[in-house]
Parts: structure tokens; C-alpha cells; sequence
């Protein structure tokens, strides 16, 4: 069986995540994860939400493999098998019309071109049930808000690394999701200098 990956950044802040989603969900619904990583985010949130339905989706197939030996290590019974998804694509799920109470991405957008916000966005807009929140986790510059010089530093390794990547603003990512017809309902500040956010339909 493959071996999952792990993240110790995930496991830091799988429990301050949930803290805040449990106040922010109703009892049940269908959760949509965008690029879930080594799947720990999934499983945890699994494990303490178990009347949620959660389906993890990765564009790597040795991520995706990483995903499922994960949920059957845990055996967790409200995961479903983990699906190939390009968040660039103008179609996520061919044959999955049934829409998704939570769309759930953490830190993509500042490793990925700017051009996958707007694709998120879109995307989430499709995808989302009445009522719906997309809720997106990670590193954010703010207009008003000092830069921490972690967050100063982790941005410039970034762009050495592609210049496509970096933290993106937070008024920007505004902008990308207001043209999709979602809007900011929620900013949670939450620990080593990352932000949640939450968004729901403008109208």
C-alpha cells in the first residue's frame, strides 16, 4: 500500500481549522476539498465532522494515491475515493451535477499562477449549493494590515522559486471573486500569520 505523505504544517493547523468550521456549519452536508495535499486536512475533518460527506480532490496521481491510502488507514467511512481535479478546467466534476454545501481550499493560491484564483472562484460559483460557503485557508497581504516579516520572507522564497507563485492580496482575490458573484463574508485571523476566509454568494 502506498505510504501518504505527510505535512507538519497541516497538522498544526488542522485543529485551529476545525475549530473554526464547526461554528461555521451546519450539522451535515457535502464538502468539496480543492487540492488537498497529503489528505491529513480531509481525514481530520472527516473524523470530527462525520455527518459531513467529504470528497478530496488532487491534480497529481501520486497525491491522489496518497489521499486514498490515508482514508483507508483511518477508515473513514464519509470520505469518498479521492478525484483528479485541475482547478484551471472549465468543467470539475463531468457527471457530479449535485452541488456542495462547503468548497474547502488551503494554501494553493500562492503557489499556483494568479490565473487559478479566478478558476476557483468561478469554479466554487458553479459548484456551490444555495447557502454554500467556499472557504479558503493560507497567507494573505492586506492593504491595512502590516506584513509579518515571516509572511515577507516566505513571499520573496516564493517568487524565487516561480515568479508565477507569491501571497496574494487579499482586496485582489476580492476583485476575482466578486466578478464571479461571490463575496468576503468572513475574515478569521488565525495562527502563524494565516487567514481564513470565507465566501458566499453576492446575492
Amino acid at each position: 500500500m502506498t505510504t501518504p505523505d505527510f505535512s507538519p504544517a497541516a497538522e498544526r493547523n488542522k485543529q485551529p481549522i476545525l475549530d473554526v468550521l464547526r461554528g461555521l456549519l451546519p450539522a451535515r452536508g457535502r464538502a468539496l476539498e480543492i487540492a488537498s495535499g497529503t489528505g491529513q486536512h480531509a481525514a481530520w475533518f472527516a473524523a470530527h465532522l462525520p455527518q459531513w460527506s467529504w470528497q478530496p480532490t488532487e491534480l497529481r496521481q501520486e497525491a491522489l494515491q496518497g489521499i486514498a491510502a490515508r482514508v483507508a488507514m483511518e477508515e473513514l467511512t464519509n470520505v469518498r475515493a479521492p478525484l483528479c481535479l485541475d482547478v484551471l478546467a472549465p468543467d470539475w466534476l463531468p457527471g457530479d451535477p449535485e452541488p456542495y454545501d462547503l468548497i474547502y481550499c488551503a494554501n494553493l493560491l500562492h503557489i499556483a499562477p494568479w490565473a487559478t484564483c479566478a478558476a476557483l472562484m468561478r469554479g466554487a460559483a458553479r459548484h456551490l449549493a444555495m447557502g454554500g460557503r467556499l472557504v479558503t485557508y493560507g497567507p494573505y497581504l492586506e492593504d491595512e494590515v502590516a506584513t509579518s516579516p515571516g509572511n515577507l520572507a516566505f513571499d520573496q522564497s516564493l517568487r524565487a522559486q516561480d515568479p508565477a507563485w507569491g501571497i496574494r492580496r487579499r482586496e485582489d482575490v476580492e476583485e476575482q471573486a466578486h466578478a464571479a458573484g461571490l463575496r468576503l463574508a468572513e475574515r478569521h485571523a488565525m495562527p502563524a500569520n494565516n487567514l481564513l476566509l470565507v465566501w458566499t454568494r453576492a446575492s
